[in-house]
């Protein structure tokens, strides 16, 4: 379950929108701030421009959903499912996923920073140009994902299965080998170095003099 850092609570909601139907539909430039959202069908809606401000979603359908330059900011998504979701250059800064379902997820560009996903199931999503500095990913199932020039400085790593997944590019300078699942993990030539300097080896260049 994602916490939120040093015990923060989780901000109040002031109005609730329960059961409604919103499959499909067109969520452009909308703005909802402190809303809790309760088994609201959301499969294959679209977002642009769209504000969604410590806002709660529980049980959720976001599946086949699209969104784009959105912002989900310091939200909780309890018990959602994101199948074959998209979140294009989206901020999700500060937003907590508890016990919520991934499968096929696609996430191109943005910032998801402090965002909280320990233990999540992340073995088919695909992460390619987001910042998440900070991130809790304690826990987190990534064999098999993909995060190409990702930031995880800073990130939370602890227990992360990064087993087969493809690495290339990310900021992995917060990576504790001794405490990761790294077999058959796709890195490149520089991580390779960092990963040896956190090993503690004296990684040096060949003298020929």
């Amino acid at each position: 379950m994602a916490e939120r850092p040093h015990g923060a609570p989780a901000p109040a909601t002031d109005t609730e929108i329960v059961g409604a139907d919103w499959y499909g539909a067109d969520l452009a430039a909308q703005s909802h701030e402190r809303v809790a959202f309760s088994e609201v069908d959301m499969i294959e809606s679209s977002s642009r421009g769209a504000t969604f401000s410590e806002c709660a979603f529980r049980e959720c359908r976001f599946n086949a959903s699209r969104h784009r330059d959105s912002a989900f900011l310091n939200c909780r998504f309890v018990r959602c499912t994101f199948f074959d979701a998209s979140f294009v250059d989206c901020k999700l800064v500060g937003s907590m996923f508890d016990r919520c379902e991934f499968g096929v997820f696609t996430c191109e560009g943005g910032d998801w920073s402090f965002v909280g996903l320990a233990g999540a199931d992340l073995r088919r999503a695909r992460f390619s140009g987001v910042r998440m500095r900070e991130a809790d990913l304690t826990g987190a199932r990534c064999a098999g994902a993909l995060l190409h020039e990702v930031d995880l400085s800073g990130a939370w790593l602890h227990r992360v299965d990064f087993s087969g997944a493809d690495l290339r590019g990310s900021d992995i300078s917060a990576l504790a080998p001794a405490t990761v699942e790294l077999r058959g993990t796709i890195v490149d030539p520089d991580q390779t170095m960092v990963i040896a300097a956190a090993l503690g080896l004296d990684v040096r260049s060949e003298d020929r003099s």
